[in-house]
């Protein structure tokens, strides 16, 4: 007889064996200082360039990791230095995802922060524009946060080469 628990043991295997499997994978863990932001927006530049992405799709990209790493260093961690985990990956498809977290004190309220113009830091001038901008140059992106950290995840469909050529 088959159990409530040999049935959700299957359902998690079947997960397994359903998801794609990525053509290359980088981890790489910064220090939350400002100056790493750049080199994070390099490296992703950089690793999705194995797959020919034009100039457009490397500065959405850029544009939208530079963004989820300010988060992390500006409003995760404010006034401390913590640790941001950035996990990349390429699929055969030429779908880029990257997933950005970090462990700080998390996002009260996910739907408000993602409202144009919100932020949490208005003395320093900034412009509450992240979760839009990250919105608009990536095809997905997922945020889910905690008391104890925020998970950023986006995805980006790059076009086709037979498109690229013609």
């Amino acid at each position: 007889m088959i159990t409530g628990e040999k049935i959700s043991e299957v359902k998690a295997v079947s997960k397994k064996r359903m998801r794609k499997k990525p053509l290359n994978e980088v981890k790489m863990v910064l220090p939350s200082h400002s100056m790493n932001e750049s080199y994070a927006r390099a490296a992703c530049a950089v690793f999705v360039s194995q797959i020919n992405p034009t100039i457009t799709e490397i500065s959405d990209i850029k544009c939208a990791v530079s963004e989820a790493v300010t988060n992390c260093i500006v409003h995760g961690y404010r006034d401390s230095i913590g640790l941001i985990y950035i996990n990349m990956r390429l699929y055969e498809n030429r779908e880029f995802r990257v997933e950005i977290k970090d462990k700080g004190c998390g996002i009260q309220n996910i739907n408000e922060a993602m409202q144009p113009l919100f932020t949490t830091d208005r003395e320093n001038e900034r412009s509450g524009m992240g979760f839009t901008i990250m919105e608009n140059f990536m095809d997905t992106l997922k945020v889910t946060s905690s008391g104890c950290g925020t998970k950023i995840v986006m995805t980006k469909k790059l076009a086709p080469l037979s498109e690229m050529r013609a």
